[in-house]
């Protein structure tokens, strides 16, 4: 399954002014003016050769003045900002800025594309020349940070002649929504687990069951015993016989996507490289699941990543023909995408997700949980990203999980901060290192404990730090649906 295009629409307008007064001298004229002063040194001897300082200073003016006349007006020039890609956490995004010379004088320009500090952390200032009707074109690169929606500010532009003693500025009114994605894996990352989902599939359909469940199969003649709800009576009708509709076990489930957005999930944890072993797909990752990582990105949130998670996820269900749906809740619900399928909903999926942000309270799980259960009624698979407050009560979210797997097959991912893994494995030295590896290592034990028990109640559970997320919950997910759990 392919994400559907979301690059962002090119967009194009004419240059205005900057200000009433939008011009100015060069530094090549500021210069020559200085020069002029050298005019001084022999009016020490000769009064009159002081008078060469204001003749050439004013001849410097004068052309000044005649090389800003020739430049062509603000309209005249029009600018255009093309994306090459979607913007997305972890991926560099291209920009194409054109611009567009209907003067008849050869103009350099130097431009300055004010974007917001998601996509650029300092404005991007760019120099290219700009010839008489044809389409100058530059192009540079950015690394997206933050997801959601950000404002594009205005194109700047300084634009001067050959001779370059005077300049105009002026700006181009380029502003426009951008939405930037959570990380998309590619075709190439994605191709193992598909490959598998299709064998999968094919062992399904080899032995799928008739009689069970509701998708439909086949018609037959009406046997002693046939429940009269299953008889056809349009192909009853047509055969002047009792016709059944045979059914088989569904192959198509509900898979529900729920995250939490509250604060645990604002903590930032760098993004690791997995190390050159990587997951093999058929092998099912432990609870405890740690992924050497020599090489360290952009911290992100747990949030992004567990959206990093849910677009692969989504990808690889609409492939193998689930419906899937997504729930995302702090104090309330943010989103919320009842399940679907096709490419059209995998864009709304990827849409919502891109909007999700962590709040700054503690989520309310059981209002999820009571939500959940009202919008799917039937038995499905949910998988629970989240974290473990670290209180002396049982959190909220256990009691949450236990209501839903009344009804559902719950993945239940809690995921895990490394600094403290890190801190409970060394060996302290002082003595306020002996208390933080000891509370780390209470803290620890007491998620395994919570976990153990979900486990005790049929949730599958997995304890992952978030650079080995998103390989372990496909995994997971190819064996739930290897073994028919739904």
């Amino acid at each position: 399954m392919i994400a559907p295009s979301l690059h962002p629409a090119p967009i194009t307008a004419p240059f205005e002014r900057r200000s009433r007064f939008a011009f100015g001298l060069t530094p090549r004229t500021i210069a020559l003016l200085l020069v002029g002063f050298l005019g001084l040194i022999p009016g020490f001897f000769d009064p009159r050769l002081a008078y060469s300082m204001p003749a050439w200073d004013g001849l410097v003016l004068l052309f000044a003045l005649l090389d800003f006349l020739r430049l062509p007006a603000p309209q005249s020039l029009s600018a255009t900002r093309t994306w090459s890609n979607a913007p997305a956490l972890d991926s560099e995004t291209e920009i194409e800025l054109t611009v567009e010379n209907h003067g008849s004088l050869i103009l350099v320009c130097r431009l300055v594309d004010d974007l917001p500090t998601s996509l650029a952390a300092q404005p991007q200032t760019r120099r290219l020349i700009a010839f008489p009707r044809v389409p100058a074109k530059l192009r540079y690169r950015v690394h997206p940070e933050e997801r959601g929606d950000c404002e594009t500010g205005w194109l700047y532009l300084r634009y001067r002649s050959g001779l370059g003693l005077t300049e105009r500025w002026a700006k181009a009114p380029l502003t426009q929504t951008v939405r930037v994605y959570p990380a998309l894996r590619t075709g190439e990352e994605q191709q193992i687990f598909l490959s598998r989902s299709r064998q999968i599939d094919l062992q399904l359909r080899q032995a799928r069951l008739r009689g069970l469940g509701r998708d439909f199969e086949s018609l037959r003649e009406y046997r002693e015993g046939d429940d009269l709800r299953d008889i056809c009576w349009t192909a009853t009708a047509r055969r002047g016989e009792l016709i059944t509709r045979q059914y088989q076990t569904e192959r198509s489930q509900a898979v529900w996507i729920v995250l939490d957005c509250g604060r645990l999930m604002r903590s930032r944890v760098a993004i690791q490289t997995e190390g050159a072993g990587g997951f093999n797909p058929r092998n099912l990752p432990s609870n405890s699941t740690r992924a050497s990582a020599p090489e360290a990105r952009t911290p992100h949130s747990k949030l992004d990543h567990a959206c990093t998670t849910a677009v692969a996820l989504a990808q690889l269900a609409l492939f193998s023909g689930d419906r899937v749906g997504l729930l995302a809740y702090g104090q309330n619900i943010q989103q919320r995408v009842l399940p679907g399928r096709g490419a059209a909903h995998l864009r709304q999926l990827i849409e919502s997700l891109a909007l999700v942000r962590a709040e700054s309270g503690e989520a309310d799980h059981l209002r999820a949980t009571a939500t959940l259960n009202r919008l799917q009624p039937r038995r499905s698979l949910i998988l629970w990203v989240t974290d473990l407050a670290e209180s002396a009560m049982r959190p909220e979210v256990i009691d949450g999980a236990i209501q839903l797997l009344r009804r559902h097959v719950l993945l239940f991912v809690a995921m895990a901060q490394p600094e403290v893994e890190s801190i409970a494995g060394q060996r302290p030295r002082t003595i306020d290192q002996m208390f933080r590896a000891a509370a780390a290592q209470e803290m620890a034990g007491r998620r395994e404990l919570l976990l153990a028990r979900l486990h005790e109640h049929g949730a599958l559970t997995l304890d992952l730090n978030p650079e080995a997320l998103t390989s372990s919950v496909l995994n997971q997910y190819l064996t739930v649906k290897e073994r028919a759990m739904v």
